[in-house]
């Protein structure tokens, strides 16, 4: 009963965001759905250095971008939408991350250097020595004994053929769940259709009707104008008008996509 209570609102949430975007709106769909988010973010972290918070956070930015993008005419589950959204941002951050992050050549000596306090240490204590101890033994302080640690673990790549989660008797790599370009291509194509067909509506109902027979259905003009009761030339006019509207009402749309 409590997951069709949740379904059915997330449900009428998004159909009021579609008709009305409003950021009361787009958050409360953000809460009903952050357990994707974490999810995602659980198993990135799983397999990199990053704390699982900052991931988290990203998430939320794939799937703020998910709701503002989403059809619920089309038939689409949200989630299987938003996935794609998600794990897109946290994999690009994490990719901007290992590429950007250089190691101080301090810091690598006193790491290599640690590794041998480390093992050392361990024989004579007879377990894993402590921060302090490590750091006391190489005489830094702990605070850039710790940061040195940290630069180094994050500086790992991400390995696309670590395991992320199991699904039956099969282990999911995290290369599984990086979206393929035919992927991503359908979904760009999705997005495009379904921003023209929005724009399409704003049209006067003639104008509409003009654009979809002759440039959509592939109509002669004469047969549009048939069909819609008006004289060719009419039709020819709609038809300029309308295409004018629909590059006025897509352009920042275009604009938006190639900024992302």
């Amino acid at each position: 009963m409590a997951t069709q209570f949740f379904c059915s609102r997330g449900m009428e949430l998004l159909v009021a965001y579609y008709r009305n975007p409003s950021i009361k709106v787009r958050n409360q769909l953000v809460q009903l759905n952050a357990g994707l988010v974490r999810t995602m973010a659980h198993r990135a972290s799983q397999q990199c250095a990053e704390p699982y918070e900052d991931l988290e956070q990203i998430g939320y930015l794939g799937l703020i971008r998910a709701v503002e993008r989403f059809n619920p005419h089309q038939g689409c589950a949200f989630s299987s939408f938003a996935v794609p959204y998600i794990r897109g941002e946290i994999l690009h951050y994490l990719r901007d991350k290992g590429s950007v992050v250089k190691i101080p050549r301090r810091w690598q000596e006193l790491q290599k250097e640690g590794k041998k306090v480390r093992k050392e240490l361990t024989e004579k204590l007879g377990r894993s020595p402590k921060d302090a101890e490590i750091a006391q033994a190489l005489r830094v302080s702990v605070q850039e004994w710790r940061e040195s640690k940290t630069a180094t673990e994050n500086r790992l790549p991400v390995s696309l053929d670590a395991a992320v989660g199991q699904q039956v008797d099969l282990p999911i790599t995290l290369a599984d769940t990086l979206p393929d370009q035919r992927e991503l291509a359908l979904q760009h194509l999705e997005e495009d259709r379904q921003q023209l067909e929005g724009a399409l509506n704003l049209l006067e109902e003639k104008t509409q009707a003009a654009i979809e027979l002759v440039l959509l259905r592939e109509l002669s003009r004469k047969e549009a104008a048939k069909r819609i009761g008006v004289s060719p030339m009419t039709v020819t006019r709609h038809l300029n008008r309308g295409i004018d509207q629909l590059v006025l009402l897509l352009q920042p749309q275009a604009t938006e996509r190639l900024a992302s």
